[in-house]
């Protein structure tokens, strides 16, 4: 065994031999019914040839009830290196999402680096978004999405990394022919909670914070170690890539933390969509005093609360 450590980034150090080990909890919840919000999950494997699996959620008001309700697809943070679908905050947040506005949820538990680089993350929420679409017919692999998802009513969202692969999912479903069955889903809208982009050149109070920036990009590097472009690549930095016009859905909310450093590249994300030609409408709410995924941290404070009723409110909107 070889001590030497060849990447240390607070939250997660890999060493010369390979192995890696996360400081963060790696704790794991199963799914269940909750009795706080009555809802019903339960985990099932879409790849097993990466072990690419999902968390399902149906509320109380469809269980064993076949009606057609919004599709919430999440993609769980953690700077594409930490973090699971199955962790007790996210298992938890996603109970509250679903209970509250009545919809049915697919949580991805994509394959994390930097054991699986980039861009295993994308590839395998990209298979999930296909999956998705297979039950367009209501012939999936899922009852729960034959017989209660409506797939003219699906939402991409995330926070952070998540975030992040909810913005790219959606560029990717834009770009779908109509002839493909993924380009049959009608995506309504997508939610970026403190979402994690960059670039090579600091922009705003990135300037006066250079060892932050540093801290921050050193994840993108550890997980795309291949990629050419670096922190230009059009995965991380949306402003660099050709088809932000063409993000395939009608509606963005992009949610933001005054104390949060990614807070300035959530901001020019805003921006970059507005000038890109995109024909959509992007919402911005921003939570006073708080910190990046701090709705995560402490759910039951007012700002959190605030920003879960603006997202429920948000999915809820009719055309």
């Amino acid at each position: 065994m070889n001590d030497e450590i060849v990447h240390d980034l607070y939250l997660i150090k890999v060493y010369k031999d390979g192995r890696v080990e996360r400081s963060t909890d790696e704790d794991t919840i199963p799914p269940s019914l909750d009795h706080k919000t009555g809802v019903q999950s339960a985990d099932l494997v879409v790849s097993a040839e990466t072990g690419l699996s999902v968390r399902l959620y149906i509320p109380k008001t469809a269980i064993n009830t076949p009606q057609k309700l919004p599709l919430l697809v999440y993609f769980h943070g953690g700077a594409f290196c930490i973090g699971s679908a199955f962790s007790p905050s996210c298992h938890n947040y996603i109970n509250s999402i679903v209970g509250s506005a009545n919809i049915v949820a697919v949580s991805v538990n994509y394959r994390r680096a930097p054991e699986n680089p980039i861009p295993a993350a994308y590839d395998d929420s990209w298979d999930v978004v296909k999956w998705v679409a297979s039950h367009l017919e209501g012939k999936g692999q899922s009852e729960w999405l034959n017989s209660n998802a409506d797939l003219n009513r699906v939402f991409f969202a995330g926070d952070s990394a998540g975030a992040n692969i909810s913005h790219n999912m959606a560029t990717w479903l834009g770009l779908s022919s109509s002839e493909e069955v993924v380009g049959r889903i009608k995506l309504k809208g997508i939610v970026l909670v403190h979402p994690y982009f960059s670039g090579k050149e600091p922009i705003g109070s990135e300037v006066d914070t250079p060892e932050m920036k540093v801290f921050m990009d050193a994840f993108w590097s550890l997980a795309s170690p291949a990629s050419t472009d670096g922190l230009d690549d059009p995965l991380i930095n949306p402003e660099k890539d050709p088809n932000l016009g063409r993000l395939g859905c009608e509606r963005v909310l992009v949610c933001l933390a005054e104390n949060d450093f990614l807070k300035e590249r959530g901001c020019y994300y805003v921006e970059s969509l507005r000038k890109s030609g995109w024909n959509g409408v992007v919402e911005v709410m921003e939570a006073k005093d708080e910190i990046h995924v701090f709705h995560l941290q402490k759910p039951g404070c007012e700002n959190a609360i605030a920003m879960r009723q603006r997202i429920i409110s948000f999915i809820s909107q009719q055309d």
